[in-house]
């Protein structure tokens, strides 16, 4: 059975949508909100992937294999939807803003 599609937006690219899978989507979308802190300066990339492995499935990211291409598609779908943020310095570093 195919797995459902899901679109999403990647904020570098506004107007464009991507086809992804839901499943896999949902469960990255869940870890890095989870482990993403409410205020800036929040958690570089590298750091927020090393942080989500855990909350991760093994039976979707088996040894966190493909965590660091969909852990990128989440980010830049949820910094479109405005649902996390990038606080403005160097390096890139990510919060989920409360309000």
């Amino acid at each position: 059975m195919p797995s459902e599609k899901i679109s999403i937006e990647n904020v570098l690219r506004p107007g464009k949508t991507y086809r992804a899978d839901r499943t896999k989507y949902e469960a990255m979308r869940s870890a890095l909100l989870t482990i993403l802190p409410e205020e800036a300066p929040g958690l570089t990339v590298p750091a927020a992937r090393d942080a989500l492995l855990p909350y991760l499935s093994e039976a979707l990211f088996p040894g966190g294999d493909k965590a660091g291409w969909w852990l990128k598609a989440v980010q830049l779908d949820l910094e479109a939807k405005g649902v996390i943020r990038r606080a403005p310095n160097s390096p890139v570093r990510l919060y989920r803003p409360t309000a």
